[in-house]
């Protein structure tokens, strides 16, 4: 199995409606083994064409299987309408860890 790491990054235009989401966000993350790494909203770009500005979200599964799960859950579908509505996505990004090594 390899752990896999989520990027998200979001523009928060109404904060009330997406604070609907984040209250739900969290136990449907563990429910499929997800952990929340961090965030930022005030990153600092380096090189290359430049994210949206906005936040960037990172959280973690061990699984790709276990995050394309999380993705597709019917409860997490219905929840992301707010963050739709309140923050909607410039992208979410899947990055596959390294396998271990032997």
């Amino acid at each position: 199995m390899t752990q896999v790491y989520m990027i998200a990054n979001l523009k928060i235009e109404d904060a009330e409606t997406y604070r609907k989401y984040e209250k739900g966000f969290f136990p449907i993350l563990k429910k499929h083994g997800g952990s929340f790494i961090t965030y930022d909203d005030a990153i600092t770009h380096l090189e290359g064409s430049a994210p949206v500005e906005g936040r960037v979200v990172m959280f973690t599964f061990p699984s790709e299987e276990a995050a394309r799960g999380w993705f597709d859950d019917a409860d997490y579908q219905a929840l992301s309408e707010f963050r739709r509505a309140g923050a909607p996505l410039t992208s979410l990004t899947m990055v596959k860890g390294l396998p271990p090594r032997d």
